[in-house]
């Protein structure tokens, strides 16, 4: 029955919808329950087949819930490796995973994985039928850890490889947050001035009598080019970015191109390198100490570096590996890993302890990334300091400047 219904769901069959049940056994032992079903009248035939007098049927409200995030994948990880270690079963697992989730998506998306465990389907093949959550990457891990009987290690394994790699990426985050926002929030004082401030100032000019300062004529036009096109000023700044944004996610030459720049930046761009670094080397390194082949484990790091020229370059390493070139000269012709990177590889390919010399360079460049983080905040702030008085106060002393000449005038 759960087989041929997962079936017509594979297909454009009826959609599935989750009921609430209530009936009684034999006994008369009151029993409830949830089902997935595509019509009330097949839940209560299927009850009945099964011996249960249904009194209560109803459809479950379903709420949209939260957007499924890495963070929620990176805990459930967590919490059910953590389950299994303690002896509890899979599917069990899954039911307090399930329960004890705060977001209705996560739970619906739990609840099929589980359903297709319980009908015969192997763990990694259930997570694969949802590779938007759970990558090539994460289903080739768990199926390691089926084959090899130590699933409860290699969920622990990945739980800690996406607990490294959300802290990676987090700190990338803040130290770009803190310029972006500054930038913005200087965008908008300086565009209110423009559209609301400057012309008051324009009005109670007009009455002076007296020729303008030249930084003052230059801020009046600049302020009336911006109140007749703001309209047109606006649309180009958010166009921009909507185009950028859209061309990013559907053209691989805007990918290659906007990769490289970010490489190229000043500070952010180093410290964006090493983080990528970091996460290739920390998959790499989970992936082989799994017991997964290091051709077969390439396929997989390149797209989690998270950046196209790596993983261009992972695709080339990977070509030349399964030709039988050793992994250090594969990345040397790659050119984008530094010299330090190949050399530890090296040293881990000739003492057979490859993955041990990967995390260490992982924990290496994260750590490096920390540093930079810290150092980057402490160089922005001045920074940013000098370029709010700059064009803030600027503007601000070049509408000032006919009051202070306002003793000559009288």
């Amino acid at each position: 029955m759960a087989t041929a219904s997962q079936a017509s769901r594979a297909r454009t069959g009826p959609k599935e919808v989750l009921f609430n049940w209530e009936g009684k056994d034999k006994t008369g032992k009151v029993m409830r329950g949830e089902m997935r079903a595509t019509a009330e009248s097949v839940v209560q035939a299927t009850l009945r087949r099964q011996g249960v007098m249904v009194t209560k049927v109803k459809k479950q409200r379903m709420s949209r819930g939260h957007k499924i995030t890495e963070k929620d994948i990176a805990l459930f990880t967590r919490q059910l490796a953590t389950m299994m270690k303690s002896g509890v079963p899979l599917l069990q697992a899954f039911d307090i995973g399930i329960k004890g989730s705060g977001n209705p998506s996560l739970a619906r998306l739990l609840n099929d994985v589980r359903n297709d465990v319980e009908t015969g389907s192997s763990l990694s093949q259930a997570f694969g039928k949802h590779p938007v959550y759970f990558d090539k990457l994460f289903c080739n891990l768990v199926a390691a850890g089926e084959q090899a009987g130590i699933l409860d290690n290699l969920l622990d394994r990945i739980a800690t490889y996406k607990e490294k790699i959300l802290a990676i990426k987090s700190k990338i985050k803040s130290a770009l947050f803190y310029p972006a926002a500054v930038v913005v929030v200087a965008a908008l004082v300086i565009s209110v001035m423009m559209l609301f401030v400057i012309p008051e100032f324009k009005s109670v000019f007009a009455n002076f009598g007296a020729e303008l300062p030249g930084p003052t004529l230059v801020v009046i036009a600049m302020s009336d080019f911006f109140v007749e096109f703001w309209y047109l000023l606006f649309g180009i700044v958010i166009g921009t970015v909507l185009g950028i944004s859209f061309l990013y996610k559907r053209s691989t030459a805007m990918q290659i191109a906007v990769d490289k720049a970010v490489l190229k930046l000043p500070v952010v761009g180093d410290i964006i390198r090493k983080a990528t670094v970091a996460r290739w080397a920390r998959t790499l390194s989970t992936m082989f100490a799994a017991g997964v082949p290091l051709v077969e484990a390439l396929d997989s790091v390149g797209g989690a570096s998270g950046n196209y020229i790596y993983l261009t370059a992972t695709k080339q390493i990977q070509n030349e590996v399964s030709t039988g070139t050793s992994l250090t000269v594969a990345m040397q012709n790659a050119s984008v890993f530094p010299t330090m990177v190949v050399q530890m590889v090296s040293i881990g390919e000739e003492s057979g302890q490859l993955d041990s010399m990967l995390s260490k360079v992982a924990d290496f460049f994260e750590q490096e990334v920390d540093d930079a983080v810290a150092g980057l905040s402490q160089l922005l702030e001045p920074l940013i300091m000098v370029f709010l008085g700059t064009v803030i106060g600027g503007l601000v002393v070049a509408m000032y400047l006919p009051i202070f000449k306002l003793g000559e005038v009288v």
